[in-house]
């Protein structure tokens, strides 16, 4: 292929991950070591009592925000390094921590209570969703042609609802007397509060994110299964090969690049999970490191924001995301190397 005509079609997508990935990334980067606050004055200002005869007036001294001619803020640029960072880590509150014997005290802190849930959760629902998406798809491929269309309809129901009305389903099912907890209250003749406490919460945003992204797995999986070369199987029931020995040593190897592929989306998904912690309204007790950026965004009482501690929790979370592909990138690369001699 000539180069001009290489470039007329990789041109256009590079130039959108420039402007949209790549921009944006070195911008978050530089605001990480920067700190932009108003630029702040001393105005005496005269309050005075209603009424005539009566009326007292007292002068204080504030300090306001300088306007501009504009009309607004004048803001200052301020580099700081790596204080951003260390506000985020509060390394000073975790050395406290540990040295005072109390290493669950660290969990109080925003950012190491977020990676916490934000690592278990996607640790915990990545084998769930191989395992689910498999199941499925080998319950399906073995089905009878008339319940194959059925089955895969209901399957990729979860799939294709918009995250956040998911969530919101499941919340509404388990919140008060929602359909599930009156059930389940009826009973044990308890009252049960499914989201008065962390782990009933986290249980039940595992459940959603591998019911919500299974799904996914079985498509991949299905897809998959159509290629098993059956002469090998044929083989391996000759010689005496149970089903699960079959599924170990055929078809299990002959799916591990797409079992690859899933677990490099899901880590990469998973990691930046938001709409759980939205939908199920979990922020009193459960917060993951995609929300934490967003809440230091949110504008406080006075309208200001904290991007330079933002744009430091945005980075942390990339180089995590970057750490957990680690190990399937470095699996990939080195089959590729063994396919290409």
């Amino acid at each position: 292929m000539k180069f001009k005509t290489f470039a007329a079609f990789v041109g256009p997508s590079v130039l959108m991950m420039i402007l949209f990935i790549a921009l944006p990334l070195i911008s978050v980067f530089m605001q990480s070591f920067q700190v932009t606050q108003p630029i702040m004055q001393n105005v005496e200002v005269e309050t005075c009592t209603p009424g005539f005869i009566t009326q007292t007036c007292v002068t204080e001294l504030k300090t306001i925000p300088t306007i501009g001619e504009d009309g607004k803020v004048i803001t200052k640029t301020e580099w700081t390094g790596l204080q951003s960072y260390r506000n985020v880590l509060q390394m000073d509150k975790v050395w406290e921590a540990v040295s005072a014997g109390t290493p669950r005290d660290i969990l109080q802190i925003d950012f190491w209570k977020a990676l916490r849930f934000t690592l278990m959760f996607t640790l915990v629902t990545l084998p769930l969703v191989i395992g689910v998406g498999l199941l499925i798809a080998l319950t399906v491929n073995n089905a009878a042609r008339a319940a194959r269309g059925p089955v895969i309809f209901v399957s990729l129901l979860p799939f294709i609802i918009t995250p956040v009305v998911g969530s919101l389903s499941i919340y509404w099912l388990f919140v008060g007397d929602g359909i599930l907890t009156a059930m389940m209250e009826r009973w044990t003749g308890t009252n049960i509060s499914m989201f008065a406490q962390a782990w009933t919460i986290e249980l039940l945003m595992y459940f959603y994110r591998v019911w919500h992204v299974a799904p996914f797995a079985f498509v991949i999986f299905y897809a998959g299964l159509q290629s098993v070369n059956m002469d090998t199987l044929e083989s391996a029931v000759i010689d005496g090969a149970n089903r699960f020995q079959r599924l170990r040593h055929v078809i299990i190897p002959h799916l591990m690049p797409l079992i690859v592929f899933i677990a490099l989306i899901h880590l990469m998904d998973c990691y930046r999970v938001f709409e759980e912690i939205i939908g199920f309204r979990s922020q009193a007790h459960v917060i993951s490191l995609q929300w934490l950026t967003f809440d230091l965004l949110t504008p406080d009482d006075a309208g200001n924001r904290a991007i330079s501690r933002a744009s430091a929790s945005a980075m942390l979370t990339m180089i995590g995301i970057v750490f957990l592909l680690i190990w399937p990138l470095r699996r990939t690369w080195r089959e590729h190397k063994e396919g290409s001699h």
